[in-house]
């Protein structure tokens, strides 16, 4: 999801800052939809800012609306000031540094905003509302850095930079102009630049919007790569000629964790069964081998803790991303605004790093089973997945890289949650870090594809040594697929681009849908009996 490839939307998603899912932001940043708000936004939105005017014409004092910010906070700001002091507000909080934010995800990000301002808790006007809504539904898209956030209050710094374009500052993209200033970009698609009023710069800046729509993007990669890890990982048990007995239902009623249940239900569907027999399973029936590896053997408790802490991850990122994040918040129906701390963004700052380390551990498993698949001591195959070894090297140096990801997972994965620096002079004196554990969260999820489709491949070399035999239809299908793009290693070769190839078949989770019916067969046959 690194880049954008445009074509305009032709569908709507209503946002009405309660019901937006992760699947449906990731396919907002993908642009598969334009934005409307629901009718009954128009009214929260309007109440919300009516209590704000009313405050500003009695003159009330009231924090972010006529005070300074952090530390400043008892600072009264005069009425004529109150317009410069939310531009000031954002010119000074767009402090980013690092690479901009993708297209998509700042596009995630703008569309995420814009829920949590529909709630009608922010203060902001309807007129706001609805530019940046223009600026959606065009793909005027803000220059956001992706470095500068400490997570609280919420992720100051990338909003500030979305607000700042929205603004006719800085850059934009649109896919009319690539990345030009933003001026420019709004004017050239009939658009008016953003003059945000009392309270508004605030309720621009003020939440937890990049942690969460990167944990978007994140949670659904790793949904994604997981289910298609027990594919792979049952494509590598067949290889490596292991027993199906392990993934017997009585033993995992015995231990009943829905992941583990899950993974062992898919494996037995995957594998030798009545309803899709396996040639390579019927060759070894009578072997005296008692029982697997762990790393075949364990793949429903590995595994499945990987699918539960996704679930639960998940949970904790729907709730956030249809949460009040800001500070203060506008309580219209008790006639109040009040100073609290939804903006801190530990919740989804920890979640993300329990989600890094849980995903991390397909990978580490990965990697044990490549070992085990290129080493002719425990595979009877020939070493490193390839014939006349030593003039070739076949998977020797794959394996490598698979180590290398693995070992930079488990750097990466060190919770960048249990840090925090104190700022705003003492004010903000406890932070989430969550901007760091949302990226890096991406980052090891990126890993344990590349280390995924490393296994694929080389379980799809190893079954190249097992022929004529045939395995299950299922796992047919998935050789089928990865051979319709990468051919068999019969000599050394330049192997880079098959990896890529082989990832992007995980990512488009063409491997889930090669298998998927016949999974669905299985699953009906058991129904039935």
């Amino acid at each position: 999801m690194d880049s954008l490839k445009h074509q305009e939307a032709q569908q709507y998603i209503y946002l009405d800052g309660n019901s937006l899912t992760t699947e449906q932001l990731v396919q907002i940043g993908e642009g598969t939809y334009k934005i409307k708000l629901t009718p009954d936004v128009e009214r929260r939105v309007n109440k919300s800012r009516d209590l704000v005017e009313k405050i500003i014409n009695e003159d009330q004092v009231r924090y972010g609306i006529n005070t300074g910010f952090g530390k400043f906070a008892r600072t009264i700001i005069p009425r004529d000031k109150l317009e410069e002091l939310q531009k000031n507000v954002i010119h000074s909080t767009a402090v980013g540094v690092g690479e901009p934010l993708s297209p998509v995800r700042s596009r995630m990000l703008l569309a995420l905003r814009i829920n949590v301002l529909a709630k009608g808790y922010s203060g902001i006007s309807l007129e706001t509302l609805d530019q940046m809504v223009q600026a959606f539904n065009a793909s005027c898209l803000s220059y956001v850095p992706e470095k500068g956030t400490v997570g609280a209050s919420g992720d100051l710094a990338p909003l500030a930079h979305l607000a700042l374009g929205l603004m006719g500052e800085g850059k934009m993209w649109s896919p009319k102009s690539g990345w030009a200033d933003a001026n420019y970009v709004l004017q050239a698609h009939g658009l008016q630049p953003i003059s945000p009023k009392a309270k508004e710069g605030l309720a621009l800046i003020n939440g937890t919007q990049m942690i969460t729509s990167l944990g978007a993007e994140a949670v659904e990669r790793a949904t994604a790569i997981a289910r298609q890890a027990d594919i792979v990982a049952a494509l590598t048990l067949e290889v490596l000629k292991g027993t199906t007995k392990a993934f017997d239902s009585d033993i995992h009623d015995l231990r009943p964790h829905q992941g583990q249940i899950e993974v062992a239900a898919r494996l037995r569907s995957l594998l030798d069964s009545d309803v899709h027999p396996s040639e390579i399973a019927g060759s070894h029936k009578f072997c005296d081998r008692v029982q697997d590896a762990y790393t075949l053997r364990c793949c429903p408790q590995v595994h499945g803790i990987v699918h539960d802490t996704i679930a639960f991850v998940k949970g904790i990122l729907v709730t956030e991303m249809n949460s009040v994040t800001d500070n203060p918040i506008v309580i219209a129906e008790r006639g109040e605004i009040i100073s609290g701390g939804n903006f801190h963004g530990e919740y989804p700052a920890k979640a993300l790093d329990y989600l890094a380390i849980g995903v991390h551990e397909l990978a580490s498993i990965s990697e044990r089973r490549i070992e085990r698949l290129c080493n002719p001591s425990l595979s009877q195959l020939p070493a490193f997945l390839v014939n006349e070894g030593g003039l070739n090297c076949g998977f020797m140096m794959a394996h490598c890289t698979a180590a290398a990801l693995v070992s930079e997972n488990k750097v990466l994965c060190h919770p960048s949650s249990v840090d925090s620096l104190s700022t705003s002079a003492a004010t903000e004196d406890h932070v989430s870090m969550g901007g760091w554990a949302a990226r890096k969260a991406l980052r090891v999820i990126e890993h344990v594809e590349q280390v995924l489709a490393i296994e694929l491949l080389a379980a799809c070399q190893g079954l190249e040594f097992v022929r004529p035999l045939h395995t299950t239809e299922p796992l047919e299908r998935v050789y089928e697929l990865v051979r319709s793009v990468v051919k068999p290693l019969v000599k050394d070769r330049f192997m880079a681009p098959d990896f890529e190839i082989v990832r992007r078949l995980l990512t488009e989770e063409k491997v889930w849908q090669a298998a998927e019916s016949y999974m669905e067969r299985y699953r009906l046959v058991q129904t039935r009996e």
